[in-house]
């Protein structure tokens, strides 16, 4: 028994249990039987043991941790397991714009080299582009053009290294770690004596590597640098002493230039002083290095993958690594469905080929010049008979009317405090359940949720109206189709006819006729126009396309709209089209990303009469069915 009683207790790793088996420890010895450990000074010496045993047990609990990349808190942890799984981070990316080059001469021909400077501003702040690469054209008439250049934000950077394998310690670092490695060029030259230089690629996959293989292999370093290294003379051609390392890369502000338009040449092209830049697209594409959640997330995705899109999840994992503005992305295979500009997604299967939507986190859908540039990246791991075809993210509103009733003796907020708590609840769910692929709208969480935005809540009913924008072509007559994707409420044949149907929009104007135009429908599967003459409708077709309630495609017939009246007190060049849907539960699917319209929300609080004592309350809790019209939305 004794011996037990000295023994100490070692479970423990919190300070004050640690301190307190030491006491216990202490006074089971016959020295110290008697000891005041509380008030003398060896109680300062338990405390050192206290917090250097806890220190201890925090730490090991840390290394435990880095370990493994599920657990790993420290970047250069995640980044050292990904590289164990063959996975390379993405670094910071520049953004990046295409123009069109004139050079205004008499010249046969003009080369521009790499490095060529442009200038372009982004509201108050200036910001330097350059090109990658040499380019070289010829005269075409009165000018020399470079067509489709691209240009990056940030600058153009040469570092060289000279070989020497016998420094074993030799690195060949980039060292800025605003660095676009997707810039990066790597050349080697024979030596000083002789230039002859040989361009190095990425090595993407070892398989098809031999001794011979002009490639260089790329990691993330410590922080947040890359490091280039080469083969080994097996898996890759090794470098020789002497050998001339240069490589050529972009150090970026990233996404800082994103949307910058108008560019201008810094210098003189080849002696050619009178240059002409015209933008074929913005820029666009900056972004911020790979964050730790994004490595742990597409890590084991890309080791899973093999360095092939086979699955839908393959393609997500790609796209993520390819087009760095990835915010969302959604895939379907055609099998599933396909799309085409004219009706736009549908359910009939176009084989041999796959879907893919991205949304982006600047807001803005891909334009043609990315598409084709994210088809391109993504060539080299697609399975033969496969073809990528990008789609814009369609975006389905929710226009939520909020009705809640309150109890005013329980709370010191006003109605108007109340509503804006409500506000916010709406904002928080809008971001955290919304906005991405394949997202659900849940009525019964969202009406949950208003009830716990404050204890004084007691009820509320949530009404919904659906929304999709189409952009019209004002350039002559055209048909076109709009899918909600979701079940329209339609009870029976002709349901409120008179009244406009379930369907509404803001207004537009036609050819040869000036009156403001708005859409609703018959109840019976048709879509009309009509106009307002004295309050009452007019209708200018009866017969304007069709809709499918039980889909929520909506097909117009051919139209020629000249212009579009303004929406939400706003020019705009869309028309807003509402409709009501036949239930509270709205699902997104393909490319389409629910959001709920804040704008034009609906939030009203109402003092329950029930709960503060006054007669004839129960009365305030019959509601009657309401419909959008024109004049809501």
């Amino acid at each position: 028994m004794s011996a037990t009683r000295k023994r100490l207790t070692v479970t423990e790793f919190d300070f004050d249990e640690v301190k307190d088996n030491l006491k216990i420890f202490m006074r089971n010895q016959t020295e110290f039987k008697d000891y005041d450990f509380e008030g003398s000074g060896l109680s300062a010496l338990l405390d050192v043991l206290a917090y250097n045993t806890h220190y201890l047990g925090f730490n090991a609990n840390m290394l435990a941790n880095e370990m493994f990349l599920d657990s790993s808190q420290l970047r250069s942890s995640v980044v050292s397991h990904a590289k164990t799984l063959g996975y390379t981070t993405r670094s910071s990316t520049a953004s990046n714009a295409v123009v069109d080059i004139f050079l205004n001469t008499t010249n046969t021909s003009a080369t521009m080299p790499a490095g060529t400077v442009f200038s372009s501003s982004v509201g108050d702040n200036s910001y330097q582009f350059v090109t990658i690469a040499d380019a070289t054209a010829f005269l075409q008439g009165s000018s020399i053009l470079f067509n489709d250049v691209s240009i990056y934000e940030g600058s153009f950077i040469s570092t060289r290294y000279t070989a020497d394998t016998q420094n074993v310690e030799q690195r060949f670092l980039i060292n800025d770690n605003r660095a676009d490695t997707d810039t990066l060029t790597i050349k080697i030259q024979n030596s000083v004596s002789d230039t002859i230089t040989a361009t190095y690629t990425l090595a993407t996959d070892i398989a098809g590597l031999t001794p011979t293989s002009n490639v260089y292999f790329l990691q993330e370093v410590e922080d947040g640098k890359y490091e280039v290294y080469f083969g080994d003379g097996i898996l890759g051609s090794a470098l020789e002493d002497g050998n001339i390392v240069i490589m050529n890369y972009v150090v970026t502000n990233k996404g800082d230039a994103n949307g910058a338009s108008v560019f201008v040449s810094s210098s003189a092209i080849d002696t050619v002083n009178s240059v002409n830049v015209r933008t074929v697209s913005n820029a666009a594409g900056g972004a911020e290095p790979e964050s730790i959640e994004s490595i742990k997330y597409n890590a084991p995705l890309d080791y899973a993958s093999q360095g092939r899109c086979v699955t839908t999840e393959d393609y997500k994992t790609y796209v993520k690594q390819l087009f760095a503005n990835t915010q969302a992305v959604s895939v379907w295979g055609g099998e599933n469905g396909s799309y085409n500009d004219v009706t736009g997604v549908s359910e009939v299967a176009e084989y041999g080929k796959v879907f893919i939507s991205v949304k982006s986190t600047t807001g803005l859908t891909l334009n043609e010049i990315q598409k084709a540039q994210l088809v391109t990246d993504l060539s080299p791991y697609t399975v033969a008979s496969i073809t990528p075809v990008i789609v814009d993210p369609a975006f389905l509103y929710l226009i939520p009317t909020i009705n809640f009733r309150y109890d005013s003796n329980s709370t010191i907020s006003t109605k108007e405090e109340l509503e804006s708590y409500v506000a916010t609840t709406v904002a928080d769910y809008n971001n955290s359940y919304l906005k991405v692929f394949n997202s659900i709208f849940r009525h019964s969480q969202f009406t949950g949720l208003i009830d716990s935005a404050d204890n004084a809540i007691l009820s509320n009913t949530s009404k919904l109206a659906l929304a999709l924008f189409h952009k019209a072509n004002t350039l002559g007559s055209y048909s076109f189709t709009l899918n909600f994707g979701n079940r329209l409420y339609n009870p029976h044949s002709g349901h409120n006819s008179t009244s406009g149907g379930i369907l509404a929009s803001t207004g537009f104007y036609v050819q040869d006729n000036t009156n403001e135009m708005f859409l609703d429908d018959d109840g019976s599967g048709n879509l009309r126009i009509y106009y307002l003459s004295s309050g009452v409708r007019t209708y200018f077709s009866s017969t304007a396309g069709t809709i499918d309630y039980a889909t929520g495609l909506i097909s117009a017939n051919p139209v020629y709209i000249t212009s579009v009246s303004n929406v939400d007190n706003a020019a705009s060049t869309s028309i807003r089209i509402t409709a009501t849907p036949d239930s509270n539960d709205i699902l997104g699917k393909r490319n389409q990303l629910l959001e709920i319209d804040t704008t034009n929300i609906t939030i009203s609080g109402t003092q329950d009469t029930i709960a503060v004592g006054s007669s004839g309350g129960s009365t305030s809790y019959v509601t009657s069915t309401s419909y959008v019209t024109p004049s809501s939305y």
